[in-house]
């Protein structure tokens, strides 16, 4: 898959099949994370990965209350948490990096698995809390965002449907209102 089709056909998936995401893949996923540009090269991401079911069940409802609205990741074949150690911080103009690096790196990891065909959904109603205490974390670690990640079912559940439509997924801005050229 192409750079620019990878981006533009990415979507968010909610719906899973039961078809287990190759070691390959998420090997080449993780890479793709851990060569993302960082301020002055900190690397401050960190990431938790979720393969077996029982686990994964376990933490959709270990997300806190809020979490409940991400309890479809229990289908989901493979879930990532990605975390960001505030100690690999770099402070510019007032503006903290570690936790932007972090964003890229999960961007790239998620634009990978696009290329290979697996799905994936940004995630950040999460108790940060609750899940942070649940993880036993260091306390440098702050949670990011989470992400299930596999291959999109034929069919999107109901579930999936009422939520798409409820985050307005498909709504985005035109060019003309988030660009400003300067002449």
């Amino acid at each position: 898959m192409e750079c620019k089709d990878t981006i533009f056909s990415r979507h968010s998936v909610r719906s899973y099949s039961d078809q287990l995401i190759s070691p390959e893949v998420i090997a080449d996923m993780l890479e793709a994370a851990r060569l993302a540009p960082s301020a002055q090269n900190r690397q401050p991401w960190r990431f938790i990965v979720f393969q077996n079911k029982e686990k994964i069940k376990s933490l959709a409802i270990n997300c806190g209350l809020i979490g409940l609205s991400n309890y479809f990741i229990r289908n989901a074949p493979c879930v990532v948490i990605a975390c960001a150690d505030a100690a690999k911080n770099l402070k510019v103009n007032n503006q903290d990096y570690y936790l932007v690096d972090t964003a890229i790196a999960f961007q790239q990891m998620m634009l990978m698995a696009q290329s290979y065909g697996v799905g994936s959904c940004w995630l950040a109603a999460f108790s940060e809390k609750k899940l942070k205490s649940w993880l036993d974390l260091p306390k440098s670690w702050r949670i990011v965002a989470l992400s299930p990640f596999g291959y999109p079912a034929e069919k999107q559940s109901f579930y999936s449907n009422v939520v798409k439509s409820f985050a307005g997924s498909s709504n985005r801005l035109p060019l003309s209102e988030i660009v400003r050229f300067i002449d």
